[in-house]
């Protein structure tokens, strides 16, 4: 059943791809034609449940479209994690670049994988990692 919507799912994130373009285009035209700075850039490394470098690929490269944000690279851990590095202007903390990625991931992943991505069914907490740890 959920080959069927696979399509739909598709149109569904190019449609809300650019609601995300436009907001977040608004942000930076209202910080550049207004006096004072909004901005408190900030820099997280992410968790990601991509499974794939395509899956990866696609959500850096949505990150870095989108006004505002930018993939600074990933990486991937001796256990399989996969690791996005994200810089932002306007979220400054760690939790709260996390968040806006994870949620753009979803996203992605919905719409890549045949079968869907559930949110719900991986936990999505504690996504962020301040620093790279060393063993």
């Amino acid at each position: 059943m959920k080959t069927l919507t696979w399509l739909p799912r598709w149109v569904w994130l190019v449609f809300w791809f650019i609601g995300q373009i436009i907001t977040s285009s608004w942000a930076v035209l209202r910080d550049l034609a207004t006096p004072g700075l909004r901005a408190h850039p900030g820099i997280a490394r992410v968790r990601t449940d991509c499974r794939t470098d395509a899956e990866v690929t696609m959500l850096s490269a949505f990150i870095t479209i989108t006004p505002g944000t930018l993939t600074i690279g990933s990486d991937i851990d001796d256990d399989g994690t996969r690791w996005i590095y994200v810089h932002s202007i306007y979220d400054g903390s760690p939790e709260a670049i996390a968040d806006g990625s994870i949620d753009m991931q979803n996203h992605i992943l919905a719409a890549m994988r045949r079968q869907g991505f559930d949110p719900k069914s991986v936990d999505q907490s504690n996504r962020h990692q301040p620093e790279r740890t060393t063993s």
